[in-house]
């Protein structure tokens, strides 16, 4: 893959979103692509990370693997999301593809190193994690306190919201997304069985609430039902 900056698809929701041209040219001087297979690690936590990056396609998992060997997933790094940290050298967690994944690198040091020359860079990066952070803090309480059901509906709602890339209308219908994770990468993630997750989305189906199109491809006729089923009075906010 070797794209324009202007033609990327995460162009304006990625940490260049509010670059200007002279600072686009600047970034396509440093960035470069790299390609993953699932399953493929992408950075071990504790390796050095020469590289910071953006999500341009597929899905990828934030974990921590314990000392008996089990893994904790702990977050997901979708389209648009950053890959490592300003002023960290080495990768915090382990970062694995769970599909096939296209990151758009950026050297490290010569990124730093606009990073404190360029605003706007500094600036969206800060959104960014402060919207990780609203995120661990959702995360938290899916994990911690809802049913099977309100997790699956939670997590459906969320992938609605990140693929859509801004807010829904307070009534919105025929909202189509392609699942990013299988039923067992969910399963994983939720802290659920695999048969616990199949049984919750054929239900969730049965009722109306969504339609599905092979095992990846939902529709969700009225988001306001599908929140309903969340267990969050606060979910109804993120689309209205």
């Amino acid at each position: 893959m070797d794209a324009q900056c202007s033609e990327c698809p995460i162009r304006y929701r990625a940490v260049c979103a509010k670059c200007d041209s002279e600072e686009l040219e600047q970034l396509e001087e440093i960035k470069f692509y790299r390609t993953y297979e699932a399953g493929q690690t992408i950075a071990w936590a504790g390796d050095e990370l020469t590289f910071l990056a953006s999500v341009v396609s597929g899905v990828a998992t934030l974990g921590q693997t314990l000392e008996d060997g089990r893994t904790q997933m702990l977050g997901l790094l979708l389209p648009s999301d950053f890959v490592g940290r300003p002023g960290r050298a080495s990768s915090a967690y382990d970062v694995v593809a769970v599909s096939n994944v296209t990151l758009c690198c950026f050297r490290r040091k010569p990124f730093e190193s606009m990073l404190m020359q360029t605003p706007a860079i500094g600036e969206r990066l800060l959104e960014m994690t402060m919207d990780e952070l609203d995120a661990a803090r959702e995360w938290m309480m899916i994990l911690g306190r809802k049913t099977a059901r309100e997790k699956i509906a939670s997590l459906l709602s969320i992938f609605a919201r990140r693929e859509s890339a801004g807010p829904f209308p307070a009534r919105a219908t025929g909202v189509k997304i392609t699942l990013p994770l299988t039923r067992e990468a969910m399963a994983d993630y939720l802290g659920l069985t695999l048969e616990t997750v199949s049984r919750q989305i054929s239900a969730l189906k049965r009722e109306g609430i969504i339609h599905l199109e092979g095992k990846r491809n939902v529709t969700i006729p009225d988001m306001a039902r599908l929140l309903q089923e969340t267990g969050d009075e606060g979910a109804r906010g993120h689309f209205a």
